[in-house]
């Protein structure tokens, strides 16, 4: 039962994980190639993913968690206060072939989550130069503006990335 179960979550998650990355390369080639058609609409459904993730990450921890509570280990077994100590210290209890299972699927899941951080990392580095590029030539390009952007109707702008939409022409 406890085998089905933890197997049945990790793998829920790493699909989630790989539809989340498949879902910011969309976001990243958007960027890349300055499509901003469904680029609201990619966040949205980012947006939605990274929940499911939240809901299976506490499902998970729940899981690893009850057995923790259930399980009297002595002084000596691993640390039971992080999810994966938790995690090694429930597969320890399942035949060899399950815990290898397990193990493999966990480990997977966090090298995935991995590099799905470092992805985003990377993107986010773009966006803040791109962002900076951008400043410093509108306030080299308009000094008396200092440093603001306004709107077609000259309310100043907020200073998030969702605020900056260029046309074609300056």
């Amino acid at each position: 039962m406890m085998f089905e179960k933890c197997r049945e979550i990790l793998l829920r998650e790493c699909e989630l994980i790989q539809k989340a990355a498949s879902l910011q390369k969309l976001i990243e080639e958007a960027v890349r190639n300055r499509e901003w058609t469904d680029f609201e609409g990619h966040f949205i459904a980012l947006n939605g993913v990274e929940q499911d993730i939240g809901l299976m990450e506490k499902e998970r921890e729940g899981l690893f968690a009850n057995f923790a509570a259930a399980d009297a280990l002595n002084a000596n077994g691993p640390d039971l206060n992080d999810d994966k100590g938790r995690f090694y210290a429930m597969v320890s209890r399942l035949p060899a072939e399950e815990r290898n299972e397990l193990t493999g699927i966990y480990r997977s899941l966090k090298l995935e989550a991995l590099k799905l951080r470092m992805a985003n990392d990377t993107l986010m580095s773009y966006l803040s130069g791109a962002r900076a590029t951008l400043a410093d030539f509108l306030e080299h390009a308009f000094p008396d503006r200092g440093g603001r952007i306004y709107t077609k109707n000259g309310a100043p702008l907020s200073h998030d990335m969702r605020s900056m939409v260029l046309n074609r022409i300056f």
